[in-house]
């Protein structure tokens, strides 16, 4: 059977209800309504699974999408409050998943949907990936088989904008023409072969689930029905496991400290206020932060868990607040 998914702990304010009514605030009454669509499988591979959702009414500042993996972990992906797509890499062949996406307003959780689906049978890759060796040419453009395309399409640069120990987020553009999807084909820590679908009006993807200081080499494919018409390639390392010490392993019920800024002078100054914990479970913490001045492109949040191995969780530039399972 499947375990309780992450988002099953019992929690401080109310559960939300399986449909998808929106939880009571504790004090405040959000500005509007915020409404979740059903949660969607669009496509499904051995290792991944991709989500669409919609929102009716109103919006949210974020999304997080949890489960378990096949370890029976629990997971959490932030998302962007403007996304309504999703793709999850790095699942385990013919097994069952139970996802949990929230809508996040003012870092509540306003509303909950659910889905559950199981991944493909076979192998993680559905088809070799392209050769290994670096390539310092220009990335070609395939020719189509036999019969003449409606249109040229064009991919840009495969760009890297983040990296953290565990993750990488690629950029792409796409100057002529258009594609029906994308494939992101690489190889994990193992050296097995990895392939994610990703939808054709996206420009950008996060790879969660990377080992630290590895190097990976990342293929984007672009896709017209089923035949590859181009592909941009590029080579990126994942942070060391501890770019910055990780806090005292003492619980700490005191005030939470600020960190210093560092001394050397950046274009524009950025404050980052104090970290309070808003709300607690057994198995999760929710915590809130503020920018009093400036702003950052992204957070990281790094902790041990609780066999003692770092963690880093990275969140988006506008995000306030995360939910920690």
């Amino acid at each position: 059977e499947e375990p309780p998914a992450p988002s099953e702990e019992p929690q401080t304010e109310a559960p939300p209800s399986e449909d998808n009514q929106p939880e009571q605030p504790q004090t405040e009454v959000p500005p509007a309504r915020a409404v979740l669509e059903e949660l969607r499988v669009s496509s499904v591979s051995p290792s991944s699974v991709q989500l669409h959702w919609s929102v009716p009414e109103g919006s949210f500042d974020s999304f997080t999408l949890q489960f378990r993996d096949a370890q029976g972990q629990p997971q959490a992906l932030p998302i962007d409050g403007g996304s309504r797509s999703v793709t999850v890499p790095g699942l385990s062949p013919s097994h069952r998943y139970r996802f949990h996406l929230y809508g996040l307003r003012g870092g509540k959780r306003i509303v909950r949907v659910s889905t559950d689906t199981v991944t493909g049978e076979g192998q993680a890759n559905e088809e070799p990936l392209p050769s290994e060796e670096p390539q310092q040419e220009k990335p070609k453009t395939e020719s189509p088989a036999s019969e003449a395309l409606p249109a040229r399409a064009v991919l840009g640069e495969l760009r890297v904008s983040s990296v953290t120990p565990s993750s990488v987020q690629l950029h792409w553009s796409v100057p002529e023409g258009s594609f029906d999807s994308f494939t992101l084909q690489f190889r994990d820590a193992q050296g097995q072969p990895q392939a994610l679908p990703i939808d054709g009006g996206s420009r950008s993807v996060t790879v969660p689930g990377l080992s630290p200081s590895q190097w990976y080499r990342f293929h984007l494919c672009g896709l017209q029905g089923r035949k590859k018409i181009d592909r941009v390639s590029t080579d990126v390392m994942t942070e060391g496991p501890e770019e910055l010490p990780l806090p005292s392993e003492e619980p700490q019920h005191g005030k939470p400290q600020t960190e210093p800024p560092t001394p050397e002078a950046t274009p524009a100054r950025a404050v980052l206020g104090d970290l309070s914990v808003t709300s607690v479970s057994p198995s999760s913490v929710q915590l809130h932060w503020s920018v009093p001045e400036g702003s950052f492109d992204s957070f990281t949040l790094q902790f041990r868990d609780a066999q003692g191995q770092p963690q880093a969780l990275p969140i988006d530039g506008g995000s306030r607040s995360v939910t920690v399972p």
